[in-house]
């Protein structure tokens, strides 16, 4: 049976460094967003338009790892999962196409975070630039997981 391996964490959390030791432990197939983003465009896309681009990534990432597990394959979603409704509905998705899934949750202090965060704005190679006052922002964003909510807990 096929497996969904959500990755749940807040930026700087080490979340793709995890995605990418996952997909090759497995094997699987790893989708991160932030990626997806630089990719197609930029490493620091326009505010005005970087919602709308956000969307567009997040459909066509779910195109593609739906279609992966319906071929049985396993799937790594480093998609930050901010939300527990994202969460839910992703768990209900694999679970409809006849997948597991697995959350994982990675943490670790707001200091350690931006110190990471910076490191990676000097060599973005694939990643978003995130400033100081973004990275601060979007923590209202954030909600973290429920007690009720079965996860593994992740150390980097």
């Amino acid at each position: 049976m096929p497996t969904a391996h959500l990755i749940h964490g807040y930026i700087g959390a080490g979340k793709t460094t995890f995605a990418r030791r996952l997909e090759r432990k497995l094997p699987a197939i790893r989708f991160s967003h932030g990626e997806w983003m630089a990719r197609l465009y930029g490493d620091d896309p326009p505010v005005d338009q970087f919602q709308e681009f956000h969307d567009r990534v997040s459909k066509l990432i779910e195109t593609h790892w739906t279609r992966c597990v319906e071929l049985g394959l396993d799937v790594v979603l480093d998609l930050g999962f901010w939300s527990r409704t994202q969460r839910s509905q992703t768990r209900a998705t694999a679970v409809a196409l006849g997948a597991s899934a697995r959350l994982y949750r990675l943490e670790c202090p707001d200091d350690e975070a931006w110190r990471r965060v910076e490191r990676l704005n000097l060599y973005l190679d694939g990643s978003l630039h995130i400033v100081r006052h973004t990275f601060d922002a979007l923590k209202s964003r954030f909600e973290p997981l429920g007690d009720d909510e079965e996860r593994i807990e992740v150390e980097l």
